[in-house]
């Protein structure tokens, strides 16, 4: 974290700096089992892949929308950052029809949606270790898993980005990059997050301001870090607790 972060991609900027190797993403759903930790190393590499797909495959420019119609999912975090690193807005689900680019998670009901954005579709399967669609992704959309892996690992946007410019919208509400940043430190203690090496573990979604604050943002801004966890209902009876204790849970967000 340093003073001087406007928007949240050089909040990641200063994570990396400040230490790459610390956990940042620590991501569980108890549907499948998955448990995935990304260092702050790891998942910028993975903002970076991902924003080179924005801009140099899908062509996207400072300003357009990009609509996320997909659960709280690490790869989600990913593309949230992404949005931010080229400087266009993510509209987290949004609707497809008034977006540039939509980006889908798998479910029929998602990919039916996305299907009204008359620009770039991408699909992302969200099967464990970030794997791709088997046999194909679904007709009319790209396979993120497939597209990603070959974009290059350092990002420069061409355009720099405007930290006053709209950089988010949830719920209904838009938010410029500086504003996005302003906020998260300024509740980061309220959720728990005093300082670096602060843990939360958040089973809230991603279509709120306080889902994305406690499962991205505020971690970012106060040098923390997040568990992340999806289907947290279906966990057996024990295992949150077992959770909270195995990764150093300091704060909750449920």
């Amino acid at each position: 974290m340093n003073a001087t972060d406007r928007t949240p991609a050089d909040l990641l900027s200063s994570a990396l700096a400040a230490d790459p190797g610390r956990p940042l993403v620590t991501f569980y759903d108890d549907a499948t089992g998955e448990r995935v930790e990304l260092s702050v190393a790891t998942f910028a590499n993975w903002v970076a892949k991902t924003s080179n797909l924005l801009q140099d495959e899908l062509s996207v420019e400072r300003g357009d929308r990009v609509a996320l119609l997909l659960p709280a999912h690490w790869q989600t975090a990913v593309w949230l950052l992404a949005c931010a690193s080229v400087g266009v807005v993510a509209d987290v689900a949004g609707d497809p029809s008034a977006a540039d680019v939509v980006v889908s998670g798998p479910e029929p009901e998602s990919l039916e949606a996305a299907r009204a954005c008359s620009g770039p579709r991408v699909a992302l399967a969200l099967r464990p270790l970030g794997g791709r669609f088997v046999p194909a992704a679904p007709e009319g959309f790209a396979d993120y898993a497939v597209e990603v892996p070959g974009q290059g690992d350092r990002f420069v946007p061409y355009v720099p980005v405007d930290p006053e410019a709209p950089a988010l919208i949830v719920a209904g509400r838009e938010f410029s990059g500086a504003e996005v940043v302003e906020r998260a430190r300024a509740e980061a203690s309220g959720l728990g997050l005093t300082g670096p090496g602060a843990r939360i573990l958040s089973g809230l979604p991603y279509d709120t301001w306080e889902g994305l604050s406690a499962g991205l943002y505020g971690p970012l801004a106060s040098g923390g870090s997040v568990v992340l966890c999806r289907h947290l209902e279906r966990a057996a009876d024990g295992v949150l607790d077992q959770r909270i204790e195995a990764e150093r849970v300091s704060a909750t967000a449920r």
